[in-house]
């Protein structure tokens, strides 16, 4: 019998990585079969829309007359540009996104590591916050409409208990009306952010924090060494996602105010659909559609570079 010693069992050559068999080759026909629907779809009213948006901007395209129109070069981007609503429309987008996405990375960050400790009722808790994402946003802006009427709203219940007399109201004044819209959109879509970080801290294994008590951490302690580095890839992704969609604002607003009062929630899109189908100017409206488009891409570049940076930072510490 013969053996063989460790050190040619170290020095022997990895095995060589399988190849595709006969089989698999022939399960290719059949996947993409069954994706060719989603890429029509996608292609139909994704892509195809988005290089007509693009083409049209450079057009003075109507809606009451067929065709792309007149060439107009780029006079659809430098209006844009010379217009004080477009500029103010930005400003109004950028003021919701730092109402919302703060609030809704932390408060989701917290009531979903108290959920996960919970020992009893976790399905409660799950149910309740992630509830109201799943409503759809007419139903939540008529809910919060209501919530913040002068006269019978709740929100100024307190102060009827207390023999204050009615204020505008949150909606009707310029100064709280974006705020107003804040509070009901992370009422709403903080359930979202939830699951993903209840989803990341699940995959967190018990035995760090079982050893980090052990060594004598304190809850917070754990928090902060244990279960915030380990989801800093979630939190990256949740601040991604939130600021896309805050940028994207338009439901709530248009339900809710309409971009009232005194256009003071007028946001980029409400302007981008005005100026389509108000003013009729499908051109000036795809030019401003393209520099929202760009100014979402540069956010998320810098976003991700930032969020890489501090990753290699943890990294090499």
């Amino acid at each position: 019998m013969t053996t063989t010693s460790p050190t040619a069992r170290r020095s022997a050559p990895p095995a060589a990585p399988p190849r595709r068999t006969t089989s698999m080759r022939r399960r290719t026909p059949q996947a993409w079969l069954f994706l060719a629907p989603f890429v029509l779809f996608y292609a139909a009213f994704m892509i195809g829309p988005t290089i007509w948006m693009v083409i049209a901007s450079f057009f003075n395209t109507s809606t009451v007359r067929s065709g792309l129109g007149s060439f107009a070069g780029l006079d659809n981007y430098l209006e844009m540009f010379s217009r004080d609503d477009f500029w103010s429309s930005l400003w109004h987008t950028l003021q919701f996104t730092l109402y919302t996405v703060p609030p809704l990375v932390v408060l989701s960050f917290v009531l979903a590591v108290l959920t996960n400790r919970a020992a009893r009722g976790q399905w409660f808790f799950r149910l309740a916050f992630f509830l109201p994402f799943i409503l759809p946003s007419a139903t939540i802006s008529l809910i919060w409409v209501f919530v913040f009427t002068p006269l019978n709203g709740l929100w100024s219940l307190p102060g009827r208990l207390l023999g204050l007399e009615p204020g505008n109201g949150v909606l009707s004044d310029p100064r709280t009306a974006m705020i107003g819209i804040a509070i009901a959109t992370i009422w709403w879509t903080i359930g979202f952010n939830f699951v993903l970080y209840l989803a990341g801290l699940q995959e967190i294994p018990r035995q760090l924090y079982e050893a980090a008590a052990v060594d004598g951490a304190s809850a917070w302690q754990q928090i902060r060494s244990v279960t915030i580095p380990l989801l800093a890839r979630t939190t990256a992704l949740v601040i991604l996602l939130q600021i896309i969609a805050s940028l994207k604002i338009f439901d709530q607003v248009y339900l809710m105010t309409s971009g009232g009062p005194g256009n003071s929630t007028q946001v980029a899109l409400g302007l981008i659909t005005d100026t389509a189908f108000t003013d009729n100017r499908i051109g000036a409206a795809s030019a401003a559609s393209v520099l929202l488009f760009l100014i979402i891409i540069v956010i998320a570049i810098v976003q991700q570079l930032i969020s890489r940076a501090g990753a290699k930072r943890e990294e090499a510490s």
